[in-house]
């Protein structure tokens, strides 16, 4: 009877304990690893968060950037963490879902191993051919490339990148195979568009439609699933005529599985609390960002539908590494 009380005893130990670790949450600072070097969007969005987050929570919030293979160094390095919310991944498309059907090796799995705390931010992407090519809709290139297979360039800054895998969807949904040409960076494949060693690229709203506005790039078509306010007018895919088409790059804060669910609601509502102060409010609409401000069980859906979409992409592209 004596170890039948203590059996007992030790099992409500057990369920107790993750209650009460949520209850005091948080009791000491915590820990947002970017996957990536400092400077970039990824980098800023953590920082701006994780000062909302303090003001909210009342805890320092520190940044450790984490770089490595496209961000998965620093993925894996939060699945080995304790799963108490004090460390926490500012995850993207590439660490948390394209890597997951792109690599056989990836030490990590996206929708096992991480919980969502909120899918922060999306941003979709653009068609953009230089503004005296004689492409001038979607239509236009899909005619020549299904005429001309393998002939329309596009570049991106590598393989399995979010420009890459819009590119890769596109020629799924419209039946046509597109040369990828791969660059060291975003930069790098822009300045050939301009100079017009390739065709086209699935850019960066932001940074191409500066040259929109410049009057030396003409966008085609959005991957998302509206208007987007930076290049009004531009149809999306859809609207252009790919009716299932949509793609987004996006980031979001993941913590490791097994997350008390009362931990998960402080963070998001700590989450929520930072994306609409006014501040962040204007970062966004400066960078071109979509707010999202996902719940961890809407994010947890988002991410197991964008596995799925990237896992179909690979297999019919034959990208698998």
């Amino acid at each position: 009877m004596k170890t039948l009380i203590k059996g007992f005893a030790l099992a409500a130990m057990t369920l107790t304990a993750p209650m009460a670790l949520a209850q005091g949450f948080p009791e000491k600072p915590i820990t947002i690893v970017v996957p990536f070097p400092p400077g970039g969007s990824t980098d800023l969005l953590a920082r701006q968060i994780g000062e909302q987050i303090s003001e909210t929570l009342g805890q320092p919030v520190v940044v450790e950037n984490r770089g490595g293979a496209g961000g998965t160094v620093g993925a894996h390095y939060v699945t080995q963490a304790e799963a108490d919310g004090y460390t926490l991944l500012m995850g993207v498309t590439g660490s948390n879902a394209i890597s997951a059907v792109l690599r056989d090796d990836l030490p990590y799995s996206p929708t096992e191993d991480f919980d969502p705390v909120s899918i922060v931010i999306s941003s979709p992407l653009v068609l953009v051919v230089q503004s005296d090519s004689d492409f001038e809709s979607v239509q236009d290139v899909i005619d020549f490339a299904s005429e001309n297979p393998e002939t329309f360039t596009h570049g991106t800054p590598g393989v399995g990148t979010s420009m890459h895998m819009a590119a890769e969807l596109f020629g799924l949904e419209s039946g046509t195979t597109l040369l990828h040409v791969p660059y060291s960076g975003s930069a790098d494949a822009l300045k050939d568009l301009l100079g017009g060693q390739i065709d086209s690229m699935f850019g960066d709203i932001l940074v191409t439609s500066e040259h929109v506005k410049a009057g030396t790039l003409r966008p085609l078509a959005v991957t998302g699933t509206q208007e987007h306010f930076l290049l009004e007018g531009i149809p999306t895919m859809a609207e252009a005529g790919l009716e299932d088409y949509s793609a987004f790059s996006w980031q979001g804060l993941f913590a490791p599985a097994g997350t008390p669910t009362e931990v998960l609601d402080t963070l998001y509502g700590a989450v929520s609390d930072a994306i609409a102060t006014d501040e962040l409010q204007a970062i966004f609409t400066e960078r071109g960002f979509l707010v999202e401000g996902m719940t961890p069980a809407d994010s947890k859906a988002f991410i197991a539908g964008e596995v799925e979409k990237w896992g179909r992409v690979v297999d019919a592209a034959g990208l698998k590494q």
